[in-house]
């Protein structure tokens, strides 16, 4: 069975145009394949003041942004264009590179309203990190749910109750939302291969001995099982992923194994070698 051996506590953060998000302290070195994990608000805003993230690069590593509430729009320096709204996924992988855009939609703009959602960023193997970008888009009516016993999940990548997401991953992923009533218990496996943490960003769980609460990242031990008791209504993340076990050279949006490949990831950004 595996239990919790820390738990990380969050601090909000600006990003983008200057949007808040809500980030596990030290996230980049808690855990591999995940770099970060943010929370996009919960924030409700005006019409005409809801912020983005403009114009950017990447490399070496995939972007994933699951929308809970308002409507997004992107697009990319490849010419690809496409929409978010509650319960649709973009999986971005940069790959070798790419420039895009994630804005507020322009009729979330002009009504205002709740923006709340996560984006994650995952490693890449070495092998993988110059392949050419690619994305996946999934509605919210093609991502799938399941519910039972209290308990409501939405698969985004991964197996939860028996309901398994058809999203290709480069490497194996877990990635569920759940819901759970007060009083509910979920059981899932999770492969022993792989390293596994839950993020809580409503109420309050149980795992063995240890409470998490809203807020609070819970890095877990070795296993193959989880047990989960809900206390109270509460709503939380499952990630899991492997152990890459390489090293990591970081500098902002771009992430390679080497302090050379960081400087030549530069060098191609700066010559225009990401338009396409």
């Amino acid at each position: 069975m595996r239990v919790v051996s820390s738990i990380i506590p969050t601090h909000r953060v600006q990003e983008g145009g200057g949007f808040w998000v809500r980030r596990p302290v030290a996230m980049g070195s808690l855990m591999s394949p995940f770099l970060l994990l943010d929370e996009m608000g919960p924030n409700v805003t005006k019409p005409g003041e809801a912020i983005g993230a403009p114009w950017h690069p990447h490399r070496g590593f995939e972007t994933v942004t699951y929308l809970l509430d308002g409507r997004m729009q992107h697009e990319d320096s490849a010419g690809n264009k496409g929409e978010l709204g509650p319960g649709d996924v973009q999986w971005m992988t940069a790959g070798k590179g790419i420039i895009h855009s994630e804005e507020p939609h322009d009729e979330f703009q002009k009504t205002g309203g709740r923006m709340h959602g996560f984006q994650i960023w995952v490693n890449l193997p070495a092998k993988d990190k110059m392949m050419p970008p690619r994305y996946q888009e999934i509605p919210a009516e093609e991502s799938p749910t399941i519910e039972r016993d209290g308990v409501w999940a939405r698969v985004v990548a991964g197996e939860c109750l028996g309901l398994e997401s058809s999203i290709n991953t480069m490497i194996p992923i877990e990635y569920i939302h759940v819901k759970m009533d007060e009083g509910s218990k979920l059981e899932k496996r999770i492969n022993s291969t792989l390293n596994a943490m839950i993020y809580v960003f409503g109420g309050e769980i149980r795992l063995q001995d240890k409470v998490v609460r809203d807020g609070e990242l819970a890095l877990l031990s070795e296993g193959e099982n989880i047990s989960i008791l809900s206390k109270q209504s509460s709503e939380f993340l499952i990630l899991a992923g492997p152990e890459l076990n390489e090293p990591i050279a970081r500098y902002g949006p771009f992430v390679m194994n080497t302090k050379e490949e960081i400087q030549q990831a530069y060098l191609d950004y700066q010559n225009g070698n990401f338009a396409n």
